[in-house]
């Protein structure tokens, strides 16, 4: 069941990949599942109820992949999370969030730069309306959702091509 949406493609940064020294700390990353819509979705709180209730969205980002009737949503029980857990947020505070994570300080290889700018912030930019997971607390997370030091999600809606975008970028 695709709940009004089809997955057309995903995309993964691998940090590890772009480290000079393989010492380095490289479990960084960031994953973006692309869906497309039909124009039946009348409102952001909809296409969230629907891409929750995705088979893609049951992912638990710690390489188990999607499961069919999986439990989990990167550190979270799936069956915990709601569309009312998304806030909206603006543009500059995604760009904000996500900056921060990847670390004003660190000198940002080129190609990795442009990997971010094109799967990452120009969806953003793009983007009608853009949604942050907020923390879900204690009591939310599964057995061992405990591997991501960092888990930031967002969901990015651009009605102009009917896609919705899953963002997630990660630390473990």
């Amino acid at each position: 069941m695709d709940n009004g949406l089809t997955l057309e493609r995903n995309a993964f940064i691998n940090f590890r990949h772009h480290l000079l020294d393989p010492k380095e700390h490289g479990y960084r990353w960031v994953a973006i599942k692309q869906l497309r819509f039909s124009a039946g979705f009348l409102d952001d709180r909809g296409l969230l109820g629907a891409l929750i209730g995705h088979e893609q969205f049951r992912d638990d980002y710690a390489g188990g992949g999607v499961l069919q009737d999986g439990p989990r949503h990167g550190p979270y029980w799936l069956r915990l999370i709601t569309p009312d857990l998304y806030e909206p947020v603006s543009q500059e505070k995604a760009v904000q969030i996500l900056r921060e994570w990847v670390d004003p300080l660190w000198d940002v290889p080129t190609e990795l730069k442009a990997g971010l700018q094109r799967e990452v912030f120009d969806r953003l930019a793009a983007a009608d309306g853009i949604y942050y997971l907020s923390e879900l607390g204690d009591e939310a997370i599964h057995d061992w959702g405990r591997v991501h030091d960092y888990f930031h999600e967002f969901v990015l809606i651009d009605r102009s091509t009917g896609q919705i975008a899953l963002v997630v970028a990660a630390d473990d």
